[in-house]
């Protein structure tokens, strides 16, 4: 007899439960706010102090107490200066939270109405919110490179005879995971990503790879240890099947998904895919810890596509 899979109550967070909880664009507003800033206190940009803020009527601003000066949640945060109303932002969040492999654009445009232009273009903003610095230190650790681009058969004319782009998967064994794109497979462009996300005296598992020989030699005392797969993924406890598993998952998504991924935009995609990977344990619905990142953070563009926009 088969057991039935459910999720546990304190994960579930279901199309009912977000209507019930954000019934319309004001509902999901003064959550906002009230994350953003409780009570209503913030600091007011004209006394210079923190005050008790109230609703403007008709507008999606609060203003001062005291003086009268008016300032917006929205402001400073991923929904500032958009035209698209505040309950799709959200919704479009608790779709790319609630899907283990992604969802399209082109999905998004379907269920929300907006244009494929707009679907792109909060997404985008959205997996800014995923990225995160993690430093990971549970070990052992399991780490392998994989490779992005796919054959070119299945590529656009432009694309084609360009090289794959490397990744380097980090795992800590039933843990969490970092993906970084890096330039290449040698020891000069790993080493560097394993200082930054590596705490020293970390044992680390790799396949036979020359470019891992260098970890041995980083002055972090981390111990190394590698399997032969030509014979085998697993040799006793040394293995990197949790990092390979995670690979599976991502390269399914994207083939599947989104089929083809530029690398200018490669490294949004990873984050998407570790914020859920790195929270799948986490008796939270995964929803609420991305949402209520937009009144914490600020996501930046990096100057090189602020640059390549401007054009």
């Amino acid at each position: 007899m088969s057991r039935r899979q459910t999720i546990p109550p304190a994960k579930k967070f279901t199309i009912d439960n977000f209507n019930t909880k954000f019934p319309t664009n004001a509902a999901c507003l003064e959550w906002h706010k009230e994350k953003k800033w409780p009570d209503g206190i913030a600091p007011c940009v004209k006394c210079k102090k923190d005050r008790k803020h109230h609703k403007v009527s008709g507008r999606p601003a609060w203003s001062c107490g005291v003086c009268g000066s008016m300032i917006s949640p929205m402001a400073g945060t991923i929904f500032e200066k958009s035209s698209t109303s505040l309950r799709t932002w959200f919704y479009v969040a608790f779709l790319m939270a609630s899907t283990r492999c992604g969802i399209s654009a082109k999905q998004v445009q379907r269920e929300t109405g907006v244009t494929y232009k707009t679907a792109w273009r909060m997404m985008r903003q959205i997996r800014k919110l995923m990225a995160e610095s993690v430093k990971l230190h549970k070990g052992p650790i399991e780490m392998d490179e994989g490779f992005f681009g796919g054959s070119d058969l299945n590529k656009p004319q432009h694309l084609r005879g360009k090289a794959k782009t490397t990744v380097l998967g980090t795992v800590e064994r039933n843990g969490r995971v970092v993906a970084r794109v890096i330039p290449d497979k040698s020891e000069a462009a790993i080493v560097p990503v394993v200082r930054e996300i590596v705490w020293p005296r970390t044992t680390i598992h790799t396949d036979l790879q020359p470019a891992y020989e260098g970890l041995r030699y980083m002055g972090m005392g981390l111990k190394h240890k590698t399997v032969n797969k030509s014979q085998g993924h697993k040799s006793g406890h040394v293995h990197t099947n949790s990092v390979e598993g995670f690979w599976s998952l991502v390269k399914r998504g994207i083939a599947g998904v989104y089929h083809q991924v530029g690398l200018d935009y490669l490294q949004s995609y990873l984050d998407e895919y570790t914020f859920r990977y790195n929270r799948r344990n986490i008796m939270r619905p995964m929803f609420s810890l991305l949402i209520e990142r937009t009144a914490s953070r600020v996501p930046l563009l990096a100057p090189a596509t602020q640059e390549r926009l401007s054009r």
